[in-house]
């Protein structure tokens, strides 16, 4: 047991941590609004996959199984949705605000967010079946699952929020931020190509 727990920490370790949509725009929000007011953004990434993966879990996989056309559906409005936030982030201002991105996300948007996010998609849809057993207590598994994904994803996108602040603090001439968000922007963006590979 102690390996699977092991092997279940590695796995989430490295959904969250590799580029995707949710890091990007923690990187972007951080740049633009700073580490502080990001933090509603990162918990509600943490609460929205961890209830993904509970649902994904207790029976949700199955209706993309069956029906493997929505999860197609799925993935092109999550891609749309995802080009409108990048261009959203390339144009907010610095850490005060911003003409096109004017806050950070909230809690809500971003928990709500998962269910259009086509990486939290196949992170759930993938870490499920790796970590349940036959014939094992499979809501316990599942909760153990959701929980250990919710706990590292906090680190994880506080590191990459983290690295958005330094970005715009190196970055502080307002011209100079601009092109951070741009950059961020763009990132967020380029995140659609791994997910359609």
């Amino acid at each position: 047991m102690s390996v699977q727990i092991v092997s279940l920490f590695l796995f989430a370790i490295a959904g969250a941590i590799t580029p995707g949509p949710n890091n990007m725009i923690s990187a972007g929000s951080g740049a633009a609004f700073g580490f502080r007011r990001t933090l509603p953004q990162i918990w509600g990434v943490a609460v929205g996959f961890t209830v993904m993966v509970i649902a994904v879990g207790l029976g949700l996989g199955a209706v993309f199984t069956a029906l493997p056309f929505l999860h197609w559906a799925l993935k092109l409005a999550g891609a749309a949705y995802l080009l409108f936030l990048a261009w959203k982030i390339a144009n907010a201002g610095g850490p005060a605000g911003g003409t096109a991105l004017e806050k950070p996300f909230t809690l809500l948007q971003s928990a709500l967010f998962q269910w259009v996010n086509p990486k939290a998609w196949t992170i759930a849809l993938s870490i499920v079946p790796a970590f349940t057993t036959i014939g094992g207590d499979l809501v316990t598994e599942v909760v153990v699952i959701a929980v250990v994904c919710g706990i590292v994803t906090l680190p994880a996108l506080a590191l990459w929020a983290g690295f958005g602040v330094m970005l715009a603090r190196a970055f502080s001439e307002p011209r100079q931020q601009r092109l951070v968000n741009r950059a961020m922007g763009a990132l967020v963006a380029a995140s659609l190509v791994m997910l359609f590979l």
